[in-house]
């Protein structure tokens, strides 16, 4: 990996093709589908399938992400769709909102180790109490699989630091599974995720 992850991200996001498609994630949408219409943040929203399908459904979106490459996609398909959806480009502990988001989708946003318990924190400081988050990341588990994700154990997830980090949620569900994925090119077959919907107390 490059050591500029906006660099990274540019690159895998420079081409014409939606590398992870551009239907949104299916447990995010699921559990979205749940909800009543009203503000959501997506950090590291790359190219914006989630953001774009929120929006269709009357969610009022901001996003963020490092990359530039991304945002342009992310535009890209909300002008194609028909909709609107506020993104910034900055790292996650850069970002801040005068906003107390009614929902938070973190789908497959793997921070640096250094960085993550703190970026946590940050993101769910934007949450408002009540509010809902959604998360789907892969477990430890996933390293045996070739089909998506970072090749550093340590930046994967457990159970256990998911209860750590996330301490402010009361959690709907929590569960480990193997599904199969099916979104774009890098992320293609049996897969180890993590999943929760939690409620901020």
């Amino acid at each position: 990996m490059k050591s500029n992850p906006a660099e990274f991200w540019d690159d895998r996001f420079g081409n014409e093709a939606f590398i992870y498609g551009t239907e949104p994630n299916t447990f995010f949408k699921e559990q979205l589908d749940h909800l009543q219409a009203g503000t959501l943040l997506l950090p590291a929203e790359g190219e914006g399938r989630n953001a774009v399908y929120a929006a269709i459904q009357g969610w009022t979106v901001s996003a963020f992400d490092i990359s530039e490459k991304g945002k342009d996609k992310a535009m890209l398909l909300s002008e194609q769709n028909h909709v609107s959806i506020d993104y910034k480009v900055e790292g996650v502990l850069e970002y801040q909102s005068p906003t107390q988001f009614d929902a938070i989708g973190l789908c497959y946003v793997h921070f640096p180790t250094d960085i993550r318990k703190q970026a946590h924190q940050h993101i769910l400081s934007f949450l408002k109490k009540g509010g809902i988050l959604i998360f789907e990341g892969f477990a430890k588990s996933q390293l045996k699989h070739n089909s998506g994700g970072p090749k550093n154990e340590n930046m994967l997830f457990s159970l256990e630091e998911i209860k750590e980090e996330f301490t402010s949620l009361e959690f709907s569900v929590l569960e480990e599974q193997t599904i199969a994925l099916s979104e774009g090119e890098f992320h293609k077959g049996d897969a180890d995720v993590i999943r929760f919907v939690g409620k901020k107390t």
